[in-house]
């Protein structure tokens, strides 16, 4: 269940474009299952999906053999399995990104609409870097890049006439009705638009607080507040992945690990664009003694003194 922010970005975008919130809601929620963030290397990160027969297509020679070694690239498609966590998926897109960094990010699926990075030039970005540093901003990135992907394939009039199977035929492909694409849409709507939709809860109810915990750990669920299957099957998941008994109760060391940030892990490769995830090394030049402090304090500074543009 998305929350009051996503809720308002979803409402200044789809008025920019003229479209009905209630329809580009049902478009988010139903792209990513009503969550918005994962919390990556102590970070919020958008949805991914890394998609394996992308990569291979961009790849050749060695680089292919590598990433098809590493089980990063495949030419049949679903071949290469997402992790179900969305920290995994991150660190196989780190992988994929160490042979090809440009074809790794072109090679995912982004953000609340699930567009292809592959599409950045096509949708009028610069590079795919920008494409991903706008869905990395903030959630008004995510619906912009949806909305820009929603506009530049023609399928605005749809969106508008809530003509569904047209629309999920244009956005998710000719086999949308195997996962109900089109009908997932048309209820999601009505929901929105009766206001039957789940609430946004401001309680903090200890099943509620679970369910938060889980989806911004990478393991998304419903957060209605109602401990079912689905809960309890992410909860598992979640204690697996952290190395806990692994009995689907939330005991003291389950709850310390989920209100624990994620273990630092190494920053994604810049691939070519505007934006740089680390500053660049600035310290050549000093002597040998100096150059490791500069280079930390240059570090902390990009994190604490500077805001990406």
């Amino acid at each position: 269940m998305f929350d009051e922010a996503t809720l308002r970005a979803i409402d200044v975008i789809a008025a920019r474009y003229g479209y009905d919130p209630a329809a580009l809601k049902a478009v988010a929620e139903v792209e990513s299952g009503g969550n918005a963030f994962a919390i990556v290397n102590g970070r919020q990160e958008p949805l991914i999906r890394f998609e394996g027969h992308y990569f291979d297509r961009r790849l050749s020679g060695d680089d292919r053999a590598k990433a098809r070694a590493d089980g990063l690239a495949n030419p049949k498609a679903g071949a290469v399995a997402n992790p179900s966590s969305q920290a995994a998926r991150w660190r196989m897109l780190n992988r994929a990104a160490e042979i090809d960094a440009q074809s790794a990010f072109e090679s995912c699926s982004w953000g609340v609409g699930q567009v292809m990075g592959a599409h950045w030039k096509w949708l009028g970005f610069q590079s795919v870097t920008e494409l991903v540093n706008l869905c990395r901003r903030d959630m008004a990135g995510q619906v912009e890049l949806m909305a820009k992907f929603i506009d530049r394939a023609g399928l605005g009039g749809a969106l508008k006439s809530r003509d569904w199977a047209t629309f999920a035929r244009g956005y998710n492909g000719p086999g949308y009705r195997q996962n109900a694409y089109d009908t997932k849409m048309a209820a999601a709507f009505q929901r929105y638009v009766s206001g039957a939709a789940p609430a946004v809860v401001r309680g903090d109810g200890t099943v509620l607080k679970l369910q938060q915990r889980l989806t911004a750990h990478g393991f998304p669920v419903a957060t209605d507040g109602i401990r079912g299957s689905k809960t309890n099957a992410a909860l598992k998941a979640f204690q697996k992945a952290r190395g806990l008994v692994v009995d689907g109760i939330a005991g003291s060391a389950t709850w310390a690990a989920l209100d624990a940030s994620e273990p630092a892990k190494p920053a994604l490769p810049i691939a070519p664009g505007k934006v740089a995830v680390l500053p660049p090394d600035n310290t050549k030049g000093l002597p040998a003694k100096n150059r490791l402090l500069a280079f930390v304090l240059d570090i902390i500074n990009a994190i604490f003194g500077r805001k990406e543009k």
